[in-house]
């Protein structure tokens, strides 16, 4: 079976790295080759730059250094890790890629679009082959992001309003895209929505 490109996106709490392990564990159980991956990080490279941008005060870095920094640690993912995978017709399943970015800098926190959509064109080039956005509600979300109390914080640290613009980009960019995304329900127990997960994935 030729490599697969998946990305998993979702506001902050979505359930979205438990779905995307979720569907790792199940289509290695059927016999595929996948490697599990998240951004911003999945190279050394990127990994140092997820450090930068996800820990600090909310205010560490403006929007537009945040574009640079994701967009420098993404170059380093895709030559690092993606491409090689895809290379070897392994399927590769990302926690994030170039959506959130569109999300985070490109329309939550000022107007960025544009300049998002040039340098992805410019330095990454690749869009994912499925994209499964985990959708909930804000509020759940945030509450579970924040219950986590992890280092990884300065996102969710910027507040319920920023979730709910994130959420109604997302599913705006959803329905851009049908082609690209499946919408999936994430406020049900995880095995419920990993079965809708796995179903997108293999048309089954």
């Amino acid at each position: 079976m030729p490599g697969r490109f998946i990305s998993f996106e979702g506001i902050d709490g979505s359930g979205k790295s438990t779905q995307a392990r979720l569907l790792t564990d199940a289509l290695r159980a059927r016999g595929q080759s996948v490697v599990l991956t998240r951004e911003p990080g999945g190279s050394p490279g990127a990994e140092e730059i997820r450090r930068l941008v996800l820990e600090g005060n909310p205010d560490r870095w403006s929007a537009e250094t945040e574009l640079l920094l994701f967009t420098a640690a993404r170059r380093d993912h895709l030559e690092k890790t993606i491409r090689p995978a895809l290379a070897r017709d392994e399927t590769v399943i990302t926690d994030r890629f170039a959506d959130s970015t569109r999300m985070y800098q490109g329309i939550s926190r000022g107007d960025l679009a544009a300049v998002v959509d040039q340098l992805h064109r410019l330095m990454i080039g690749v869009e994912p082959d499925l994209t499964l956005l985990i959708d909930i509600d804000p509020e759940v979300g945030l509450s579970r992001a924040v219950a986590r109390q992890g280092a990884e914080q300065r996102f969710e640290d910027m507040g319920l309003d920023l979730q709910r613009r994130m959420r109604a980009g997302f599913l705006a960019l959803a329905a851009a895209h049908p082609g690209r995304f499946r919408v999936i329900d994430g406020a049900r127990d995880p095995q419920a929505v990993a079965a809708d997960v796995l179903a997108a994935v293999t048309g089954g």
